[in-house]
């Protein structure tokens, strides 16, 4: 009988273990790439923290890594505007490139569709525009910084 091989594991190591450097290396906690039929998608989530005395100690983790961040703000200060958030995970760009103006600034009147900045995403450059028109509220990011799916970037009246 003939011998059958399994077939070839589809998975590239190397892809996924270049794709757990980009997070490491943005702080970004996931990060998913599509090639043809195969989809893969790198995540983790942080680190809990622990007091250095529960550190030392052998055992599962101290309920204290589930209570929640005690630096989240307060739900009730919602902005008087409407949010933009992010339609992917990235890093932003404030203005086309290094020197040059920014897109808009806090005070600025935008029309629906201009470009109120950018988001790298897998070395492409994605234009966020506005989704209406109004006045600049708030910019919410910092230049350079990595923004995950769904984080607020700035407010329009």
């Amino acid at each position: 009988m003939p011998e059958t091989k399994a077939p070839a594991d589809p998975i590239d190591a190397r892809l996924v273990r270049r794709l757990a450097a980009i997070l490491d290396a943005t702080g970004l906690t996931e990060i998913e790439v599509e090639r043809g039929d195969l989809r893969i998608r790198v995540a983790r989530s942080p680190a809990p923290t622990m007091l250095p005395a529960l550190a030392a100690q052998a055992g599962p983790a101290p309920v204290l890594a589930a209570a929640p961040p005690a630096a989240a703000p307060a739900p009730a200060a919602e902005p008087a505007g409407e949010l933009v958030k992010s339609p992917m995970v990235g890093t932003v760009y404030l203005q086309p490139s290094p020197g040059s103006p920014s897109f808009v600034r806090v005070g600025d009147v935008v029309i629906e569709g201009q470009t109120l900045l950018i988001i790298e995403a897998m070395k492409t450059m994605n234009p966020i525009p506005s989704p209406r028109a109004g006045r600049i509220l708030e910019i919410l990011v910092a230049d350079g910084q990595p923004v995950e799916f769904g984080e607020p970037l700035a407010v329009i009246e």
